[in-house]
Protein backbone atom coordinates (compact mmCIF):
# COMPACT_ATOMS: atom_id res chain seq x y z
CA UNK A 1 0.00 0.00 0.00
CA UNK A 2 1.14 3.54 -0.71
CA UNK A 3 0.14 6.84 0.91
CA UNK A 4 -0.46 9.73 -1.42
CA UNK A 5 0.19 13.37 -0.66
CA UNK A 6 -2.36 15.32 -2.74
CA UNK A 7 -2.52 19.11 -2.90
CA UNK A 8 -6.17 19.93 -2.11
CA UNK A 9 -5.94 23.32 -3.84
CA UNK A 10 -4.99 21.80 -7.20
CA UNK A 11 -5.87 18.09 -6.76
CA UNK A 12 -2.37 17.27 -8.02
CA UNK A 13 -0.39 14.33 -6.64
CA UNK A 14 2.68 15.76 -4.92
CA UNK A 15 4.41 12.74 -3.42
CA UNK A 16 3.97 9.02 -2.71
CA UNK A 17 5.11 7.16 0.42
CA UNK A 18 5.45 3.42 0.89
CA UNK A 19 3.82 1.79 3.90
CA UNK A 20 6.07 -0.01 6.38
CA UNK A 21 6.48 -3.71 5.86
CA UNK A 22 5.73 -6.08 8.73
CA UNK A 23 9.46 -6.47 9.38
CA UNK A 24 9.98 -2.70 9.44
CA UNK A 25 7.08 -2.27 11.86
CA UNK A 26 8.48 -4.95 14.13
CA UNK A 27 11.87 -3.23 14.17
CA UNK A 28 10.21 0.07 15.02
CA UNK A 29 8.34 -1.44 17.97
CA UNK A 30 11.49 -3.07 19.27
CA UNK A 31 13.41 0.19 18.86
CA UNK A 32 10.75 2.00 20.93
CA UNK A 33 11.01 -0.67 23.61
CA UNK A 34 14.79 -0.31 23.74
CA UNK A 35 14.55 3.47 23.69
CA UNK A 36 12.30 3.41 26.75
CA UNK A 37 15.00 1.68 28.76
CA UNK A 38 17.40 4.56 28.10
CA UNK A 39 15.15 7.61 27.56
CA UNK A 40 13.21 6.99 30.78
CA UNK A 41 16.48 7.26 32.74
CA UNK A 42 17.64 10.52 31.19
CA UNK A 43 17.65 13.63 33.33
CA UNK A 44 15.13 16.40 32.95
CA UNK A 45 18.02 18.59 31.85
CA UNK A 46 18.74 16.25 28.93
CA UNK A 47 15.09 16.14 27.90
CA UNK A 48 14.87 19.91 28.24
CA UNK A 49 17.79 20.36 25.87
CA UNK A 50 16.16 18.20 23.19
CA UNK A 51 12.91 20.16 23.37
CA UNK A 52 14.71 23.49 23.24
CA UNK A 53 16.65 22.35 20.18
CA UNK A 54 13.41 21.19 18.56
CA UNK A 55 11.87 24.61 19.21
CA UNK A 56 14.88 26.38 17.68
CA UNK A 57 14.79 24.10 14.63
CA UNK A 58 11.07 24.75 14.11
CA UNK A 59 11.54 28.52 14.25
CA UNK A 60 14.50 28.42 11.89
CA UNK A 61 12.52 26.41 9.34
CA UNK A 62 9.04 27.83 9.93
CA UNK A 63 8.59 29.03 6.33
CA UNK A 64 9.45 25.62 4.86
CA UNK A 65 7.29 23.66 7.27
CA UNK A 66 4.44 26.11 6.81
CA UNK A 67 4.65 25.67 3.04
CA UNK A 68 4.54 21.89 3.52
CA UNK A 69 1.38 22.12 5.64
CA UNK A 70 -0.24 24.38 3.04
CA UNK A 71 0.65 22.06 0.18
CA UNK A 72 -0.46 18.88 1.90
CA UNK A 73 -3.75 19.87 3.57
CA UNK A 74 -4.58 23.33 2.21
CA UNK A 75 -4.16 25.50 5.29
CA UNK A 76 -3.74 29.21 4.40
CA UNK A 77 -0.07 30.12 4.57
CA UNK A 78 -0.38 32.65 7.39
CA UNK A 79 -2.12 30.06 9.58
CA UNK A 80 0.36 27.35 8.62
CA UNK A 81 3.31 29.46 9.80
CA UNK A 82 1.41 30.19 12.99
CA UNK A 83 0.92 26.47 13.55
CA UNK A 84 4.67 25.86 13.37
CA UNK A 85 5.29 28.73 15.81
CA UNK A 86 2.80 27.19 18.25
CA UNK A 87 4.68 23.88 18.08
CA UNK A 88 7.87 25.71 19.07
CA UNK A 89 5.98 27.33 21.95
CA UNK A 90 4.80 23.99 23.36
CA UNK A 91 8.37 22.66 23.18
CA UNK A 92 9.65 25.65 25.15
CA UNK A 93 6.77 25.48 27.62
CA UNK A 94 7.44 21.90 28.68
CA UNK A 95 11.19 22.40 28.58
CA UNK A 96 10.69 25.16 31.15
CA UNK A 97 7.93 23.58 33.25
CA UNK A 98 8.00 19.81 32.77
CA UNK A 99 10.34 19.02 35.65
CA UNK A 100 8.22 21.09 38.04
CA UNK A 101 4.99 19.42 36.87
CA UNK A 102 6.49 15.96 37.45
CA UNK A 103 8.10 16.67 40.83
CA UNK A 104 7.16 14.21 43.54
CA UNK A 105 4.32 15.24 45.88
CA UNK A 106 4.96 14.59 49.60
CA UNK A 107 1.98 13.13 51.49
CA UNK A 108 1.58 12.81 55.27
CA UNK A 109 0.80 9.24 56.35
CA UNK A 110 1.83 6.69 58.97
CA UNK A 111 5.18 6.27 57.20
CA UNK A 112 8.39 8.01 58.15
CA UNK A 113 8.17 9.37 54.64
CA UNK A 114 5.64 8.92 51.86
CA UNK A 115 5.17 10.61 48.53
CA UNK A 116 3.69 10.25 45.06
CA UNK A 117 6.00 10.17 42.06
CA UNK A 118 5.22 10.43 38.37
CA UNK A 119 7.22 7.73 36.64
CA UNK A 120 7.53 7.13 32.88
CA UNK A 121 4.98 4.62 31.62
CA UNK A 122 6.44 3.30 28.37
CA UNK A 123 6.00 3.73 24.62
CA UNK A 124 2.83 5.63 23.70
CA UNK A 125 1.05 5.27 20.37
CA UNK A 126 -0.22 8.63 19.07
CA UNK A 127 -2.95 8.37 16.42
CA UNK A 128 -3.17 11.87 14.98
CA UNK A 129 -5.40 13.77 12.48
CA UNK A 130 -4.71 15.79 9.37
CA UNK A 131 -6.32 19.15 10.24
CA UNK A 132 -3.44 20.51 12.34
CA UNK A 133 -0.78 18.11 11.05
CA UNK A 134 2.10 19.56 13.08
CA UNK A 135 0.37 21.03 16.13
CA UNK A 136 -1.72 17.99 17.05
CA UNK A 137 1.39 15.81 16.99
CA UNK A 138 3.54 18.19 19.03
CA UNK A 139 0.69 18.83 21.50
CA UNK A 140 0.56 15.10 22.24
CA UNK A 141 4.22 14.17 21.83
CA UNK A 142 6.09 16.91 23.66
CA UNK A 143 4.70 16.36 27.19
CA UNK A 144 4.86 12.60 26.63
CA UNK A 145 8.55 12.81 25.70
CA UNK A 146 9.30 15.17 28.60
CA UNK A 147 7.75 12.58 30.93
CA UNK A 148 10.29 10.01 29.68
CA UNK A 149 8.12 8.03 27.26
CA UNK A 150 8.92 7.19 23.63
CA UNK A 151 6.27 8.13 21.06
CA UNK A 152 5.09 6.12 18.07
CA UNK A 153 3.22 8.31 15.57
CA UNK A 154 0.46 6.92 13.39
CA UNK A 155 -0.49 10.00 11.39
CA UNK A 156 -3.43 10.51 9.04
CA UNK A 157 -2.78 8.91 5.68
CA UNK A 158 -3.32 12.13 3.70
CA UNK A 159 -0.43 13.98 5.42
CA UNK A 160 2.47 11.52 5.06
CA UNK A 161 5.03 14.20 4.23
CA UNK A 162 4.22 16.14 7.41
CA UNK A 163 4.62 12.94 9.41
CA UNK A 164 8.05 12.23 7.91
CA UNK A 165 9.27 15.78 8.51
CA UNK A 166 8.09 15.79 12.13
CA UNK A 167 10.21 12.70 12.80
CA UNK A 168 13.13 14.57 11.23
CA UNK A 169 12.59 17.54 13.59
CA UNK A 170 13.16 15.36 16.63
CA UNK A 171 16.10 13.60 15.01
CA UNK A 172 17.71 16.99 14.27
CA UNK A 173 17.07 18.00 17.88
CA UNK A 174 19.19 15.09 19.11
CA UNK A 175 16.43 12.84 20.45
CA UNK A 176 17.62 9.32 21.19
CA UNK A 177 17.13 6.78 18.41
CA UNK A 178 13.74 5.08 18.65
CA UNK A 179 12.25 7.63 21.06
CA UNK A 180 10.08 9.21 18.34
CA UNK A 181 9.17 7.22 15.25
CA UNK A 182 6.77 7.77 12.38
CA UNK A 183 4.83 4.59 11.66
CA UNK A 184 3.76 4.83 8.02
CA UNK A 185 0.91 2.32 8.28
CA UNK A 186 -2.74 2.23 7.35
CA UNK A 187 -5.56 2.32 9.88
CA UNK A 188 -6.13 -1.42 9.48
CA UNK A 189 -2.83 -2.15 11.24
CA UNK A 190 -3.39 0.08 14.27
CA UNK A 191 -5.06 -2.65 16.32
CA UNK A 192 -1.97 -4.84 16.08
CA UNK A 193 0.19 -2.01 17.41
CA UNK A 194 -2.23 -1.36 20.28
CA UNK A 195 -2.20 -5.03 21.22
CA UNK A 196 1.60 -5.27 21.18
CA UNK A 197 2.82 -5.60 24.79
CA UNK A 198 5.65 -3.15 24.15
CA UNK A 199 3.11 -0.34 23.66
CA UNK A 200 1.78 0.87 27.00
CA UNK A 201 -0.84 3.50 26.13
CA UNK A 202 -2.66 5.25 23.28
CA UNK A 203 -3.61 8.85 22.61
CA UNK A 204 -5.93 9.70 19.74
CA UNK A 205 -7.22 12.92 18.24
CA UNK A 206 -9.83 12.26 15.61
CA UNK A 207 -13.43 11.44 14.89
CA UNK A 208 -15.93 10.01 17.32
CA UNK A 209 -16.02 6.77 15.31
CA UNK A 210 -12.25 6.41 15.38
CA UNK A 211 -12.21 7.13 19.11
CA UNK A 212 -14.78 4.45 19.88
CA UNK A 213 -12.84 1.90 17.86
CA UNK A 214 -9.45 2.67 19.39
CA UNK A 215 -10.91 2.86 22.91
CA UNK A 216 -12.48 -0.58 22.49
CA UNK A 217 -9.23 -2.07 21.22
CA UNK A 218 -7.17 -0.47 23.97
CA UNK A 219 -9.73 -1.47 26.59
CA UNK A 220 -9.47 -5.09 25.54
CA UNK A 221 -5.71 -4.80 25.93
CA UNK A 222 -6.12 -2.98 29.30
CA UNK A 223 -4.20 0.08 28.14
CA UNK A 224 -4.65 3.70 29.14
CA UNK A 225 -6.16 6.02 26.52
CA UNK A 226 -6.67 9.74 26.08
CA UNK A 227 -9.24 10.68 23.44
CA UNK A 228 -9.75 14.14 21.95
CA UNK A 229 -12.65 13.71 19.55
CA UNK A 230 -15.12 15.87 17.68
CA UNK A 231 -16.96 18.92 18.85
CA UNK A 232 -19.99 21.05 18.09
CA UNK A 233 -19.07 24.01 20.23
CA UNK A 234 -21.83 26.44 21.21
CA UNK A 235 -21.17 30.16 20.79
CA UNK A 236 -23.82 31.85 22.93
CA UNK A 237 -24.69 35.51 22.39
CA UNK A 238 -26.78 37.07 25.16
CA UNK A 239 -28.98 40.14 24.80
CA UNK A 240 -26.43 42.54 26.32
CA UNK A 241 -23.42 41.39 24.30
CA UNK A 242 -21.24 43.66 22.20
CA UNK A 243 -22.81 42.48 18.96
CA UNK A 244 -20.18 43.70 16.53
CA UNK A 245 -17.29 42.29 18.56
CA UNK A 246 -19.12 38.99 19.06
CA UNK A 247 -19.83 38.77 15.32
CA UNK A 248 -16.23 39.63 14.43
CA UNK A 249 -14.81 36.92 16.69
CA UNK A 250 -17.53 34.50 15.57
CA UNK A 251 -16.37 34.84 11.97
CA UNK A 252 -12.82 33.88 12.98
CA UNK A 253 -13.96 31.16 15.39
CA UNK A 254 -16.04 29.47 12.68
CA UNK A 255 -13.58 29.74 9.79
CA UNK A 256 -10.17 29.19 11.37
CA UNK A 257 -8.32 26.46 9.45
CA UNK A 258 -11.02 26.81 6.77
CA UNK A 259 -13.56 25.65 9.36
CA UNK A 260 -11.76 22.34 9.91
CA UNK A 261 -11.19 22.45 13.65
CA UNK A 262 -12.68 20.39 16.45
CA UNK A 263 -12.88 23.46 18.71
CA UNK A 264 -14.25 25.82 16.08
CA UNK A 265 -17.51 27.54 17.08
CA UNK A 266 -20.14 25.46 15.28
CA UNK A 267 -23.53 26.43 16.76
CA UNK A 268 -24.32 30.12 17.15
CA UNK A 269 -27.00 30.25 19.82
CA UNK A 270 -28.40 33.78 19.92
CA UNK A 271 -31.08 35.34 22.11
CA UNK A 272 -34.04 36.54 20.00
CA UNK A 273 -33.73 40.18 21.04
CA UNK A 274 -30.39 40.56 19.23
CA UNK A 275 -30.59 37.75 16.66
CA UNK A 276 -31.29 39.94 13.62
CA UNK A 277 -28.52 42.38 14.50
CA UNK A 278 -26.04 39.57 15.13
CA UNK A 279 -26.96 37.83 11.86
CA UNK A 280 -26.40 41.01 9.84
CA UNK A 281 -23.04 41.82 11.47
CA UNK A 282 -21.96 38.17 11.27
CA UNK A 283 -22.76 38.11 7.56
CA UNK A 284 -20.80 41.31 6.99
CA UNK A 285 -17.70 39.91 8.68
CA UNK A 286 -17.98 36.59 6.83
CA UNK A 287 -18.34 38.35 3.48
CA UNK A 288 -15.08 40.15 4.16
CA UNK A 289 -13.10 36.91 4.23
CA UNK A 290 -11.08 35.88 1.18
CA UNK A 291 -11.53 32.32 -0.11
CA UNK A 292 -8.82 31.21 -2.51
CA UNK A 293 -5.29 30.00 -3.13
CA UNK A 294 -3.89 29.08 0.31
CA UNK A 295 -0.35 30.05 -0.75
CA UNK A 296 -1.40 33.70 -1.16
CA UNK A 297 -0.75 35.75 2.00
CA UNK A 298 -4.14 37.51 1.75
CA UNK A 299 -6.17 34.30 1.72
CA UNK A 300 -8.30 33.64 4.80
CA UNK A 301 -9.93 30.36 3.77
CA UNK A 302 -8.37 27.66 1.63
CA UNK A 303 -9.79 24.41 0.27
CA UNK A 304 -11.16 21.59 2.32
CA UNK A 305 -8.54 18.90 2.87
CA UNK A 306 -10.19 16.20 0.73
CA UNK A 307 -12.94 15.99 -1.83
CA UNK A 308 -15.01 13.51 0.17
CA UNK A 309 -14.94 15.85 3.16
CA UNK A 310 -16.25 18.73 1.06
CA UNK A 311 -19.02 16.52 -0.34
CA UNK A 312 -20.07 15.45 3.16
CA UNK A 313 -20.18 19.10 4.28
CA UNK A 314 -22.36 20.11 1.34
CA UNK A 315 -24.70 17.20 2.07
CA UNK A 316 -25.18 18.53 5.62
CA UNK A 317 -26.01 21.97 4.26
CA UNK A 318 -28.41 20.55 1.66
CA UNK A 319 -30.29 18.45 4.21
CA UNK A 320 -30.57 21.41 6.57
CA UNK A 321 -32.00 23.66 3.84
CA UNK A 322 -34.49 20.98 2.93
CA UNK A 323 -35.50 20.81 6.60
CA UNK A 324 -36.28 24.53 6.70
CA UNK A 325 -33.07 26.43 7.46
CA UNK A 326 -32.95 29.88 5.83
CA UNK A 327 -29.98 30.54 3.50
CA UNK A 328 -28.19 33.82 4.21
CA UNK A 329 -24.83 33.28 2.52
CA UNK A 330 -23.15 30.60 0.40
CA UNK A 331 -24.38 27.01 0.33
CA UNK A 332 -23.53 26.25 -3.30
CA UNK A 333 -20.96 23.69 -4.45
CA UNK A 334 -18.43 25.51 -6.67
CA UNK A 335 -16.92 24.20 -9.88
CA UNK A 336 -13.29 24.14 -10.95
CA UNK A 337 -10.22 22.51 -9.45
CA UNK A 338 -9.59 22.31 -5.74
CA UNK A 339 -11.79 21.20 -2.88
CA UNK A 340 -13.16 24.65 -2.13
CA UNK A 341 -16.39 25.39 -0.29
CA UNK A 342 -17.90 28.86 0.13
CA UNK A 343 -18.46 30.50 3.49
CA UNK A 344 -22.04 29.57 4.34
CA UNK A 345 -24.42 31.16 6.85
CA UNK A 346 -27.79 29.61 7.71
CA UNK A 347 -30.42 31.26 9.92
CA UNK A 348 -33.37 29.88 11.89
CA UNK A 349 -31.70 26.52 12.30
CA UNK A 350 -33.47 24.15 14.67
CA UNK A 351 -32.47 21.06 16.57
CA UNK A 352 -32.96 18.03 14.37
CA UNK A 353 -31.30 19.66 11.37
CA UNK A 354 -27.97 18.24 10.23
CA UNK A 355 -25.94 21.41 10.89
CA UNK A 356 -27.30 21.55 14.45
CA UNK A 357 -27.01 17.89 15.44
CA UNK A 358 -23.92 16.76 13.56
CA UNK A 359 -20.38 18.07 13.66
CA UNK A 360 -19.75 20.30 10.64
CA UNK A 361 -16.13 20.40 9.52
CA UNK A 362 -15.93 23.40 7.23
CA UNK A 363 -16.92 27.07 6.90
CA UNK A 364 -20.62 26.59 7.65
CA UNK A 365 -22.29 28.64 10.41
CA UNK A 366 -25.82 27.93 11.71
CA UNK A 367 -27.72 30.47 13.82
CA UNK A 368 -30.08 28.95 16.40
CA UNK A 369 -32.47 31.45 18.02
CA UNK A 370 -33.49 31.10 21.68
CA UNK A 371 -35.72 33.10 24.01
CA UNK A 372 -33.48 33.50 27.05
CA UNK A 373 -30.39 32.36 28.99
CA UNK A 374 -31.95 29.14 30.23
CA UNK A 375 -32.98 28.01 26.77
CA UNK A 376 -29.51 28.88 25.49
CA UNK A 377 -27.94 26.55 28.05
CA UNK A 378 -30.48 23.81 27.35
CA UNK A 379 -29.85 23.93 23.60
CA UNK A 380 -26.08 24.02 24.10
CA UNK A 381 -26.10 21.01 26.42
CA UNK A 382 -28.41 18.84 24.30
CA UNK A 383 -25.55 18.13 21.91
CA UNK A 384 -23.85 14.78 22.35
CA UNK A 385 -20.53 16.66 22.12
CA UNK A 386 -18.86 18.52 24.96
CA UNK A 387 -15.51 19.96 23.89
CA UNK A 388 -15.65 23.75 24.27
CA UNK A 389 -18.06 26.64 24.44
CA UNK A 390 -18.15 30.44 24.51
CA UNK A 391 -20.53 32.95 26.13
CA UNK A 392 -20.82 36.63 25.17
CA UNK A 393 -22.25 39.26 27.52
CA UNK A 394 -21.37 42.73 28.81
CA UNK A 395 -22.01 41.38 32.30
CA UNK A 396 -19.04 39.13 33.00
CA UNK A 397 -20.48 37.67 36.18
CA UNK A 398 -23.69 36.74 34.38
CA UNK A 399 -21.69 35.19 31.54
CA UNK A 400 -19.44 33.28 33.95
CA UNK A 401 -22.44 31.84 35.81
CA UNK A 402 -23.94 30.69 32.53
CA UNK A 403 -20.60 29.36 31.24
CA UNK A 404 -20.24 27.15 34.30
CA UNK A 405 -23.53 25.47 33.40
CA UNK A 406 -22.19 24.29 30.05
CA UNK A 407 -21.35 20.60 29.86
CA UNK A 408 -18.00 21.05 28.10
CA UNK A 409 -14.30 20.72 28.84
CA UNK A 410 -13.46 24.40 28.33
CA UNK A 411 -15.53 27.57 28.55
CA UNK A 412 -14.49 31.02 27.31
CA UNK A 413 -16.23 34.25 28.24
CA UNK A 414 -16.09 36.99 25.60
CA UNK A 415 -13.39 35.13 23.70
CA UNK A 416 -12.72 32.35 21.22
CA UNK A 417 -12.14 28.77 22.33
CA UNK A 418 -8.52 27.79 21.71
CA UNK A 419 -5.88 25.36 22.93
CA UNK A 420 -3.05 26.82 25.01
CA UNK A 421 -0.03 24.90 26.38
CA UNK A 422 -0.66 26.46 29.81
CA UNK A 423 -4.23 25.15 30.14
CA UNK A 424 -5.62 21.59 30.17
CA UNK A 425 -7.42 20.67 26.96
CA UNK A 426 -10.05 18.01 26.36
CA UNK A 427 -13.75 17.26 26.45
CA UNK A 428 -16.58 15.22 27.89
CA UNK A 429 -19.38 13.08 26.44
CA UNK A 430 -18.75 12.17 22.78
CA UNK A 431 -15.84 14.62 22.66
CA UNK A 432 -13.67 12.15 24.55
CA UNK A 433 -11.88 11.97 27.88
CA UNK A 434 -8.56 12.70 29.48
CA UNK A 435 -6.58 15.91 29.11
CA UNK A 436 -3.69 17.22 27.09
CA UNK A 437 -1.49 20.23 27.92
CA UNK A 438 -0.91 22.07 31.19
CA UNK A 439 0.22 20.21 34.29
CA UNK A 440 -2.62 17.70 33.91
CA UNK A 441 -1.71 16.62 30.39
CA UNK A 442 1.88 15.70 31.15
CA UNK A 443 0.73 13.36 33.95
CA UNK A 444 -1.72 11.37 31.80
CA UNK A 445 0.93 8.92 30.62
CA UNK A 446 2.82 8.41 33.84
CA UNK A 447 2.70 5.75 36.50
CA UNK A 448 1.34 7.70 39.47
CA UNK A 449 3.31 5.67 41.98
CA UNK A 450 2.90 5.71 45.76
CA UNK A 451 6.15 5.39 47.73
CA UNK A 452 5.85 4.50 51.45
CA UNK A 453 8.95 4.30 53.66
CA UNK A 454 8.69 2.79 57.14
Amino acid sequence: MVMESINPATEDLAEVFEELTDDQLERALEAAHEAFASWSRTSFAQRRQVLQQAAAHLRANAADYGALITREMGKPTKEAKGEVAKCAWVCDYYAENGERFLASDPVDSDASRSYVRYAPLGPVLAVMPWNFPFWQVFRAAVPTLMAGNPVLLKHASNVPACAAHIEAVFTEAGLAAGAFQNLAIGSGRVQGVIEDPRVRAVTLTGSEAAGRKVAAQAGTALKKTVLELGGSDPFIVLDDADIDEAARVAATARTINSGQSCIAAKRFIVVDAVADAFRDRFRAHLEGLVVGDPTEPGTDIGPQARGDLRDALHDQVTRSLQAGAEPVLGGHLPGGHGYYYPVTLLDRVAEGMAVADEETFGPVAPIIRVTDDDQAVAVANRSRYGLGGAVWSADRERAERLAQRLDVGAVFVNGMVKSDPRLPFGGVKASGYGRELGSYGIREFTNIQTVWIG
